[in-house]
């Protein structure tokens, strides 16, 4: 049995009715995954991602974090249907969005707020999951200032002395970490379902302009730092920042937060790609201090 058949008959019996791959299209545009656009005998299509077998747990992280995101009701979700391992390949299947570029970003900007007034009672998540190919420690924490430290800028920092660059960074970390009870004094935010990777690569519309988010880094935590990220590369119109904000607007303090919360997505950068984006972040800490 090949691993598209066994797939086929894992969608069959989570649907609980026939499903057999008669066509697959490979879409590019992810760097970490092969992925597929797959169509059944019913015209049915779903969507295939695909990795080595060892990673089955980066699509169960994805699968339960995509669950997690559907008590969302102003943003359209990939559901997700199955996932699971066979032979070398691991696999995620996806409902199939047909989706573009262009959209209401108002909608967008709205939709957002809304995710973000779902809070929990500590700042975390039960698991951890994945920030792109790096691993996310979601412990959880009643503090935020305590979260970020230990959950966010520490295992980033570790990481990076591990690479070789701890010369580098020490006596800077050390001090930015010592300055983080003046950078977020007296801030305790609701602890809000966060998307946790929010860049423009990981949002679309379908067909009818509706905003669509995929592809999660998910925690519950400061909802600036999702909007953080929205600056840090782009694709974010000001309709976007204009409906968001009137649907809950912003701390005045927020512009400054903002770069210690797009620090641990540079950190995470430097830790996959090098030492451009480590120049940056230690720009980005000199400023903070």
């Amino acid at each position: 049995m090949t691993y598209w058949q066994h797939i086929s008959d894992h969608i069959s019996q989570t649907l609980n009715k026939p499903f057999q791959i008669q066509q697959k299209k490979s879409i590019g545009g992810g760097s970490i995954n092969s992925a597929y656009q797959v169509t059944g005998d019913d015209n049915q299509q779903f969507f295939i991602k695909l990795n080595n077998a060892n990673l089955e747990f980066m699509f169960q992280v994805e699968f339960d974090s995509l669950n997690e995101l559907s008590q969302v009701r102003t943003i359209q979700i990939p559901k997700p249907v199955c996932f699971g391992s066979v032979d070398s390949k691991s696999y995620l299947v996806l409902e199939h969005i047909a989706m573009n570029s262009d959209g209401d970003q108002q909608q967008l900007g709205y939709a957002l707020a809304q995710m973000h007034k779902i809070t929990a009672s500590q700042y975390g998540w039960y698991q951890n999951n994945i920030i792109g190919s790096t691993p996310q420690s979601n412990h959880t924490q009643s503090d935020w200032l305590t979260f970020w430290r230990e959950e966010r800028l520490l295992p980033q920092f570790k990481m990076l002395y591990d690479k070789g660059y701890k010369n580098q960074l020490q006596t800077l970390s050390d001090k930015l970490l010592n300055h983080l009870d003046s950078l977020l004094a007296n801030h305790n935010p609701p602890a809000s379902l966060l998307h946790g990777d929010l860049w423009s690569g990981n949002y679309a519309f379908d067909h009818q302009g509706r905003p669509v988010i995929f592809d999660p880094a998910l925690y519950y935590g400061d909802r600036e730092a999702d909007l953080a990220m929205t600056e840090l590369f782009g694709g974010f119109s000001q309709d976007f920042y204009q409906a968001y904000n009137e649907a809950w607007p912003l701390d005045d303090a927020y512009g400054q937060r903002k770069t210690l919360y797009n620090l641990y997505h540079i950190l995470n950068h430097a830790n996959l790609f090098g030492t451009s984006y480590l120049s940056q972040a230690i720009s980005m800490m000199q400023r903070l201090c």
